[in-house]
């Protein structure tokens, strides 16, 4: 590889990288490979769906909090104690799937974790929520017909910088890719001329002929006096 191909490699992975693992604003908190963000407004809601809405309307792929391991709830606990206002009860994003009985997180992921209440009985679970308890970090079930929460927690993949990447980033990205391309091609055609040229070089001086003797009068004149004995 060429030494300017090398120069622009730096350029190339500054360029490439920030994007790769930024949250779409510097309001979010970023913990493994999602973002989440509290949005402290008091919502008026007819439904979670209200709620929820808050978390698409703010930014695209964003949506209602879920959670799927005791690292990721014990973070957004620590979050709320640091960072954010401190409230007792957060919505998750779930919901109660009356047709086959069993909750499910609106963001469409697996539900591979829970922390529920040990009180928790099987009960009447329709319109049934999920709410997080900010000084604990227990879940507890509720009713969904509330009046107004004092906020949206929201969440949204590392990713989401790659799905919407500005225009002018990608224009900029596919120019520095172009120009490494182009730098490789020519950094191949040069070091190969310079090959050619050296080996052409080393061939010629194998062929170079020994120096040969001066020839003067005197050569001339043995010469045909030998001739003159013979004959």
């Amino acid at each position: 590889m060429s030494a300017a191909v090398v120069a622009t490699l730096p350029t190339l992975l500054l360029l490439l990288g920030p994007a790769a693992s930024d949250c779409p604003s510097s309001a979010w908190v970023q913990f493994q490979s999602n973002c989440y963000i509290f949005l402290q407004t008091t919502v008026k809601i007819e439904n979670i769906e209200d709620v929820r809405n808050q978390c698409t309307d703010y930014a695209s792929g964003a949506d209602m909090i879920s959670i799927h391991n005791e690292e990721e709830n014990a973070f957004i606990l620590e979050t709320f104690q640091k960072r954010w206002k401190v409230q007792d009860d957060i919505l998750l994003g779930m919901f109660y799937d009356t047709d086959d009985d069993s909750f499910k997180w609106y963001d469409k992921s697996n539900m591979t974790f829970n922390k529920w209440k040990n009180s928790e009985e099987s009960q009447d679970l329709i319109d049934t929520c999920a709410f997080l308890q900010t000084k604990s970090g227990i879940w507890k079930k509720g009713n969904c017909e509330v009046s107004s929460v004092e906020g949206a927690l929201c969440k949204a993949a590392v990713s989401y910088e790659k799905k919407y990447l500005p225009d002018n980033h990608i224009l900029i990205t596919a120019l520095v890719i172009a120009s490494t391309t182009i730098l490789t091609i020519i950094g191949a055609v040069v070091w190969f001329l310079y090959k050619r040229n050296l080996t052409s070089g080393l061939t010629n001086s194998a062929y170079t002929t020994a120096p040969q003797l001066p020839y003067n009068d005197d050569c001339i004149l043995v010469d045909a006096e030998e001739n003159e004995y013979i004959a």
